[in-house]
């Protein structure tokens, strides 16, 4: 369960606006170009296909291997991490991204051969992280292809990693050619992986699908006017600082980083650069380092607070009074879980009496429900808000861009 709360005034907001991106998204989600609002029900067939499988893969596997990069790997992460304490007894994951070759021998370590499910996804098919290191694994693990139940696929239909999955007999799965990879953790992107690895991915898509109807039916208005606010103030605030009291929020961080930046940060259909710069922190150890700039630096940015009411970890700052130490005491026998919403709550008000406009998210406590509900919220945000600076939300062109550079560099 999520609370949502704006702290900055939203009775300026222009109706017409607000209407025009809410329209734009049922536009959207009613024509199926864009697919990922059809996931969270979409995708629970597909967990109960998965779920045939367990047996099978409980008996020969402890650990997953997710080879996969950007869209096809922060997202699982994401949902890991939160879901990770509540869930201590999943299948190890190890995640092969980067093709940074320490990164990759230190990974590869990890891994025990026979143990290891490996999962290759790829949206286009083509990404050459990806296809690299999954080459270097068929290498140097020697892992036999033709009919394989070790080796799974996904990507999209017709891609060249999908033809290589038939040519070989591999078990792959489909991502909808309509479903972008950044927005496409609720495929099979992230429903494989995590459903295999023993984590309650129907109650994640429950939790998706419950706060898509209540957007639909004009419940969560403050989604729609925060980014109404942040479009039409987006000169004067240009970036947006997500700052996330719990360790656990450092993956969801960069997830909601590439969603925010790949989506939004494009030319406009008159040629002109726009965009919203994301930035990721994590309370309260960052209060230690960027609020300084957020509260005496320009103001030129909007934050939002994230945190979570109830921890079930409860654990207590001791009540000890160490000679010359007590200047802390004003905290003993307090838990760490008060400490930390105590902090955030400090730090919010500072930063709304330094006159930066704040808003703040508050899980009751961190479940599968609200880990649906809280992705759907930031996908449904960045569409807003691309569709309000009159974008195309879903296309890349920048970073297509590179890879053409990158392969013309191989292929002097």
């Amino acid at each position: 369960m999520l609370r949502f709360t704006t702290h900055f005034d939203t009775k300026e907001l222009d109706p017409f606006t607000i209407e025009k991106g809410y329209e734009s998204l049922r536009f959207e989600a009613h024509n199926q170009e864009v697919g990922y609002y059809h996931l969270p029900s979409g995708s629970q067939d597909l967990i109960h296909e998965l779920t045939a499988l367990d047996s099978e893969i409980n008996r020969r596997f402890n650990t997953i291997a997710v080879v996969g990069i950007g869209g096809s790997s922060l997202g699982i992460k994401a949902i890991e991490r939160l879901l990770r304490p509540s869930t201590p007894n999943a299948k190890k994951i190890i995640y092969l991204e980067n093709s940074d070759p320490i990164s990759i021998i230190s990974k590869m370590k990890e891994i025990d051969k026979f143990k290891t499910l490996f999962i290759v996804i790829s949206k286009s098919g083509g990404t050459v992280e990806t296809l690299s290191i999954f080459k270097r694994l068929v290498a140097s693990f020697e892992l036999p292809l033709m009919s394989s139940e070790q080796i799974y696929v996904v990507s999209d239909d017709n891609s060249i990693l999908s033809h290589f999955a038939d040519e070989n007999k591999l078990r792959r799965f489909i991502i909808p050619a309509n479903v972008g990879g950044r927005f496409s953790v609720l495929s099979a992107v992230g429903m494989v992986p995590l459903t295999l690895a023993g984590f309650d991915t129907l109650s994640i898509l429950k939790g998706a699908e419950a706060f898509l109807e209540r957007f639909w039916n004009r419940q969560e208005e403050h989604l729609i006017q925060k980014a109404t606010y942040y479009v039409t103030h987006k000169d004067q605030f240009p970036m947006n600082v997500l700052f996330a009291y719990s360790d656990t929020f450092e993956e969801f961080g960069k997830w909601v980083v590439q969603l925010w930046g790949e989506s939004l940060g494009k030319r406009n259909r008159r040629g002109e650069r726009v965009g919203l710069t994301p930035i990721s922190l994590i309370g309260s150890v960052d209060q230690h380092s960027f609020l300084q700039l957020i509260i005496e630096g320009p103001l030129n940015k909007t934050v939002t607070f994230l945190h979570i009411e109830h921890s079930e970890e409860h654990l207590m700052i001791p009540n000890l009074s160490l000679k010359y130490l007590e200047k802390s005491d004003f905290v003993n026998g307090k838990s760490f879980n008060d400490l930390i919403n105590a902090q955030c709550y400090a730090t919010m008000q500072s930063v709304l009496q330094s006159g930066v406009s704040v808003d703040e998210i508050a899980w009751k406590q961190i479940d599968e429900i609200s880990v649906g509900e809280m992705i759907l919220y930031y996908e449904l945000l960045t569409s807003l808000s691309g569709a309000l600076l009159e974008i195309n939300t879903y296309d890349q062109p920048g970073v297509e861009l590179g890879k053409q550079i990158l392969e013309g560099y191989f292929k002097k």
